[in-house]
């Protein structure tokens, strides 16, 4: 169904993912911009809680969201699409490929809901994916409603008398759709996730491990187990950071603390010493600093220890103590250059026509006015 934008003149077309239940043929349908994982979960998701419940088998079409290994006997399901099973014990057996009666009931409802929806719907100009969506819901509403031609009562009463009783209650938590990627916990107890840094148990430092992110939060997991959840910030670059401290046996234990990265410092110079305490300082957390640190290590091999004391040295008078100040001092060059001193007194000029604070207050003491 063509939508348009009513800004461009653009047209866009939706596509229409429909559900039907196996006793009643209840049906329901909704517009969705593609065939993609989170437009195909949310609309299980709404398809469900429209119901009221689960029904115990679910027999999707056999596309890429649903199917990641195409196979007759034992297709691999989409791991995400998997997990929207689980919390209700759902039953997820996919068609066969090219083998549309495994899933007979969609294969009809699909047309009927486009002969009695969308072809009703064409002569009008949509201008927005929501707006299809309500004529579409008002629509099936008087689909369901049509009592059958070759048997007894409608959709609504069979629904009421089979399906209902059959279906399994909904979680009590609607699935999140949550989008899955593999990071690896740095030396400071953090992982990268989109940007930002965020805290995870220390005991997993250097692993690597799964990460779902989701609209507004993000979890760390560990054999299929969360072993830490951060709300998603959308400042790239900063940290979210536990408030409790690092405990004692990783302060000990763990390869890089704040202790050996100032002593490794202060092997290279006071001044490469001064810089990385203030890195380490000047966050809420000391583990917070400690990339700045290791990369200020990696900036010393290939220039070596001497230029590195002299780029701390002039960052620190700079008041510029952070890893990119001290990589643009030694990108350009600019450690043996002198520090700029402070401006130059403008001179006194004494000449004939000089007055002097005398001219103006004659007499000391007397009020100005």
């Amino acid at each position: 169904m063509p939508v348009v934008n009513a800004l461009t003149g653009e047209s866009r077309d939706a596509a229409l993912c429909s559900a039907v239940l196996g006793a009643s043929n209840s049906t329901c349908a909704e517009a969705t911009w593609s065939q993609s994982l989170p437009a195909w979960i949310g609309s299980h998701v709404r398809a469900f809680a429209a119901r009221g419940g689960v029904p115990q088998v679910v027999v999707p079409a056999h596309l890429k969201a649903a199917v990641s290994r195409a196979h007759r006997y034992e297709p691999a399901l989409n791991r995400t699409y998997a997990e929207l099973a689980q919390p209700s014990d759902v039953a997820i057996v996919p068609a066969r490929a090219a083998r549309p009666r495994d899933k007979a009931k969609v294969e009809v409802g699909v047309p009927v809901v486009a002969r009695w929806s969308l072809a009703r719907l064409r002569p009008h100009t949509v201008f927005s994916r929501q707006e299809l969506h309500t004529a579409l819901t008002d629509l099936l509403v008087a689909l369901n409603r049509r009592p059958f031609k070759k048997l007894p009562g409608s959709r609504p009463s069979v629904f009421a008398a089979l399906d209902r009783p059959a279906l399994r209650p909904l979680p009590a938590q609607p699935y999140a759709y949550a989008a899955g990627t593999l990071v690896r916990v740095h030396i400071d107890d953090h992982v990268e996730v989109d940007g930002h840094y965020s805290a995870v148990p220390y005991a997993l430092v250097k692993q690597q491990r799964e990460a779902r992110l989701r609209a507004q939060v993000g979890d760390i997991c560990h054999k299929g187990s969360r072993v830490a959840r951060h709300h998603r910030a959308p400042l790239r670059g900063r940290h979210s950071t536990v408030a409790a401290p690092m405990p004692k046996a990783h302060q000990h234990d763990a390869a890089w603390t704040p202790q050996r990265l100032i002593l490794w410092a202060a092997k290279t110079g006071e001044a490469t010493a001064q810089v990385v305490e203030t890195m380490l300082t000047s966050r809420p957390h000391p583990q917070q600093g400690f990339r700045a640190c290791w990369g200020m290590m990696r900036l010393g091999k290939p220039s070596g220890e001497g230029q590195l004391e002299a780029a701390c040295h002039r960052a620190s008078r700079l008041g510029a103590c952070s890893y990119q100040s001290i990589a643009s001092i030694l990108q350009h060059d600019l450690d043996p250059q002198p520090l700029p001193g402070p401006p130059a007194a403008a001179p006194v000029l004494t000449h004939s026509n000089s007055r002097g604070a005398p001219y103006y207050h004659p007499h000391p003491g007397a009020p100005i006015g």
